[in-house]
C-alpha cells in the first residue's frame, strides 16, 4: 500500500433515531439536483418556460430510477435469484447497484411523457440535458466511493483506492490498494460535460445530436473503466456485458449522428435553412435569403417560451418571418 493511497469512509451510513441517512441516497440525490439546476438554466437562456425542466424531471427521475435498478438486476440476476439468494433484495436500492443504461432508456421514455405533457420538443428536451445527464453521473459515481464498491484491480499508483478487507474480492484477499474507477469515470463524465458545451457552441449543434455527442462520449470512456473493473458481472466472447453495452450503444449513437447530420445538410442545400433546425427539431427565425445568398445567422430556440398554438407545439417545426 502505497502512502498516498485514497482512503475509503470507514462509515456510509448515519442514523437519525431510527431513520438512516445514506450517503450513496445523498449523492444520487445530489447528482439529480445538479442536473436539474443546470438544464433549467439552460432551458430559460433559450427562451424556455421556468420550471418546465421541473415538470418533466416529475417524470424523467422516478423512470429512470426504476429503469437503472431493472437493468442491473437483470443483468445480473443471479445476485438476487437462486439458491441461498433473497429475491426482495432486487428493492434495496440503497446497497448500490444502479444500470447507467437502464437510467437513461427509461428516463428517457419518462422525459418524453414529460415534454409531451408539456407540449415541447423532447429533441429540444435532448439537447439541454445532454450536458446535465453527465454532470449527475459525476456526482452520483461517488457513491460507489462510500459503499467500497465497483473498484478496479489491485494497484500500486499514488491514487491507488484503499478497500476495506471485508469488502475485496474473493482472490484479491492480500492487496490494499486498487483502481478507483468510480474517479475514473466521475473525471471522465466531468470531461463530457465540457464536450458537450464546446460543441454547442462551436459548431451550434442541438438536440437529438447534441445528446448523441454525450452519448458518444460517455461510452467511449466507460468502455475502458469497465474493462478495469473486477466485480462479479456476467461475460459475453469473454468481454464484460457492460463493455459489450458500450459499443452498442456508442455505435447507435455514431451512425444517429451521422445519419442525422446528412439530413441536416441535405436539408440545408435544398432549402437554404438552417441545418439544425432541419435535424433537430429547433425553430429558427431570421431573415429570408436575399439577392447576396443565403443568410445563416438565424437564432436557434429549441425551447418554447410563451404557449404556443397547437399547430407550433412541436419545435421541429420551421418558421421563416418575412423582412
Amino acid at each position: 500500500m502505497t502512502a498516498l493511497a485514497i482512503p475509503s469512509p470507514s462509515e456510509g451510513v448515519w442514523h437519525l433515531g431510527p431513520l438512516p441517512v445514506r450517503a450513496y441516497a445523498l449523492c444520487i440525490i445530489a447528482g439529480i439536483v445538479a442536473a436539474i439546476w443546470l438544464a433549467e438554466k439552460r432551458c430559460t437562456r433559450l427562451g424556455g418556460r421556468p420550471g418546465a425542466i421541473q415538470d418533466i424531471a416529475l417524470w424523467a427521475v422516478p423512470f429512470g430510477i426504476i429503469g437503472g435498478r431493472l437493468y442491473h438486476v437483470v443483468t445480473d440476476p443471479e445476485l438476487y435469484f437462486g439458491s441461498g439468494r433473497r429475491p426482495v433484495e432486487a428493492l434495496f436500492i440503497w446497497q448500490g447497484g444502479l444500470g447507467i443504461w437502464g437510467a437513461v432508456a427509461l428516463g428517457a421514455l419518462g422525459a418524453w411523457i414529460g415534454a409531451r405533457r408539456a407540449g415541447i420538443s423532447f429533441a429540444a428536451v435532448a439537447g439541454v440535458l445532454a450536458p446535465a445527464i453527465p454532470l449527475a453521473q459525476a456526482i452520483g459515481r461517488w457513491g460507489n466511493w462510500w459503499n467500497q464498491e465497483l473498484f478496479g484491480g489491485p494497484t500500486d499508483l499514488p491514487w491507488g483506492l484503499q478497500i476495506s478487507a471485508d469488502r475485496r474480492p474473493s482472490g484479491y484477499e492480500e492487496f490494499a490498494t486498487f483502481h478507483p474507477t468510480f474517479l475514473y469515470e466521475s473525471l471522465w463524465s466531468l470531461g463530457v460535460v465540457g464536450l458537450v458545451l464546446w460543441v454547442e457552441a462551436r459548431y451550434r449543434i442541438a438536440g437529438g445530436r447534441l445528446f448523441a455527442v454525450y452519448v458518444m462520449g460517455y461510452t467511449l470512456g466507460r468502455g475502458w473503466i469497465e474493462y478495469l473493473r473486477i466485480d462479479t458481472v456476467n461475460h459475453v466472447l469473454g468481454l464484460r456485458l457492460n463493455v459489450w453495452t458500450s459499443v452498442v450503444v456508442f455505435v447507435a449513437a455514431a451512425a444517429y449522428f451521422v445519419v442525422a447530420t446528412r439530413r441536416a445538410s441535405g436539408a440545408d442545400i435544398m432549402s437554404g435553412a438552417s441545418a439544425e433546425g432541419a435535424a433537430d427539431g429547433a425553430a429558427t427565425t431570421g431573415p429570408p435569403d436575399d439577392a447576396t445568398g443565403p443568410r445563416h445567422d438565424q437564432q436557434h430556440r429549441p425551447i418554447p417560451g410563451p404557449p404556443l398554438a397547437p399547430s407550433d407545439r412541436r419545435l421541429g417545426r420551421r418558421r421563416r418571418h418575412s423582412p
